[in-house]
């Protein structure tokens, strides 16, 4: 049995040489919240569409893409972090329940999935249209992960128990897979050779080979494994569990658990800076994020945020006055 660590909680926002932007979704007051992770400053707290869930940043750090999944449950929210306002909604029509979103090579296109209409559309974020729309064919698709270069996404499909692999660049579905039930955290190495799902109903974290269809464990015990992040180097798995209240870190390579730290507070939605040195941890029960160092399994600092935090997104851009006191 591996020991839970518990540490004491750092009592400040500021972490030494951390600087950068952090945008938070808050759900129920249905918000973004930008810190300024340096000062641990809010920067702005800016309206979303009703109860918002993902968030995704363009990789220089300019947009950040809001899945409004409550409401009319057909937008998304366009930020611009630069300038620290809304800069468009983007109406998906007839596509619904917008959650799960990735950032396409290019910064300019969103894979989205829509829950309700067994959709993931492919958005262009600018101009604010539906490109393209492929069905999974599949209930429950809720999260989505894409290889590094945009070609191949896997959605879990939490009612069917299913994963459903998508060719993003010919717009079609590719294949069922069956895995364990009620697959919710779903991601993919960037290579695309290992789909990462953590199941709900058995508290499994698995691993399925797409080209084989091959499904094994990579541990078990949890309640709620809500998210799936790699580590930039691909180490380590980093699952949050808010109903065990921890996180669990797995050797990837190894396929085992190798700790798991005590975090009260809802540990939700979890992204990390592109060091590797920290992560970013929503509190969905708190108005905070923590901040861990993944090397010691430790809470280094907290952010202020808003109420039901859950998607999490950095930048190491630091946004233009920020850090002045």
């Amino acid at each position: 049995m591996l020991a839970l660590t518990v540490l004491p909680l750092a009592a400040h926002a500021q972490v030494a040489g951390l600087t950068g932007t952090l945008v938070v979704t808050n759900k129920t007051p249905s918000t973004a919240t930008i810190v300024d992770v340096g000062s641990g400053r809010t920067l702005a707290t800016l309206p979303t569409g009703t109860n918002p869930h993902e968030i995704v940043l363009s990789s220089d750090g300019a947009l950040a893409v809001v899945t409004d999944f409550g409401g009319p449950r057909r937008t998304l929210t366009v930020i611009d972090v630069p300038a620290l306002r809304v800069a468009r909604t983007v109406d998906l029509g007839e596509h619904r329940a917008p959650h799960g979103i990735v950032f396409l090579p290019g910064d300019r296109l969103v894979a989205v999935t829509c829950e309700q209409t067994r959709t993931v559309v492919i958005v262009d974020v600018v101009d604010g249209i539906v490109r393209h729309a492929i069905p999974t064919e599949a209930n429950g698709s809720h999260m989505i992960g894409v290889t590094a270069d945009g070609a191949r996404g896997y959605t879990g499909n939490m009612r069917d128990h299913t994963v459903t692999a998508l060719d993003l660049t010919a717009h079609r579905a590719v294949r069922s897979y069956p895995v364990p039930a009620v697959p919710e955290a779903i991601n993919v190495t960037p290579d695309g050779k290992e789909v990462w799902i953590g199941s709900n109903q058995t508290g499994q974290v698995s691993v399925l080979d797409p080209a084989t269809g091959t499904v094994t464990t990579a541990t078990q015990g949890l309640k709620w494994p809500y998210r799936m992040l790699f580590t930039p180097d691909g180490r380590q798995v980093i699952v949050p569990d808010p109903t065990l209240h921890e996180v669990r870190f797995i050797d990837r390579a190894a396929r085992r658990e190798i700790g798991r730290l005590a975090l009260p507070g809802g540990p939700q939605g979890v992204t990390i800076t592109p060091d590797g040195r920290y992560v970013f941890q929503s509190l969905s029960a708190e108005t905070r994020v923590a901040i861990l160092d993944p090397s010691t399994r430790s809470v280094v600092g907290h952010l202020t945020v808003g109420g039901t935090p859950d998607g999490v997104a950095y930048t190491s851009r630091v946004v233009a006055g920020a850090t002045a006191r």
